[in-house]
């Protein structure tokens, strides 16, 4: 399972943003979402959605196996295992992979919640295999 993204679907309300970064850490703040909407005059108008693929980069240069797969086939960190040695997040090739040293002192990334594909009206969001 992974989530997937249609960049041509997204309206830039941001709600999924919202959605990601209060499940992950109970707050509205854009810095602290797994997935990131761009926009800019480069894209003509539109947006581009980037998105966890659970590509595995990551948990393949965790020097300390802190990235496992949840029950749903997700990579997820595990912060008890993470010691920040940050690897994971220039390792990441959409630019999804973020540290939070305030609230958790570990990595995060998308766990394939859902929380972001739920409130996606337009439908520029889902998980499937």
């Amino acid at each position: 399972m992974r989530l997937y993204a249609d960049s041509t679907k997204c309206n830039g309300c941001n709600a999924c943003v919202t959605a990601c970064s209060q499940a992950l850490f109970g707050e509205n703040d854009p810095r602290k979402a797994a997935l990131v909407v761009i926009s800019g005059p480069a894209l003509t108008g539109g947006y581009d959605v980037k998105v966890c693929t659970q590509c595995g980069d990551c948990a393949s240069v965790c020097p300390d196996q802190a990235i496992k797969l949840n029950k749903k086939g997700a990579f997820y960190v595990n912060s008890a295992d993470c010691d920040l040695c940050e690897a994971c997040v220039p390792e990441c090739p959409n630019g999804v992979m973020f540290v939070q040293t305030r609230l958790s002192g570990s990595a995060w990334k998308c766990d394939l919640c859902g929380d972001c594909v739920t409130v996606c009206e337009p439908g520029a969001l889902w998980i499937a295999e």
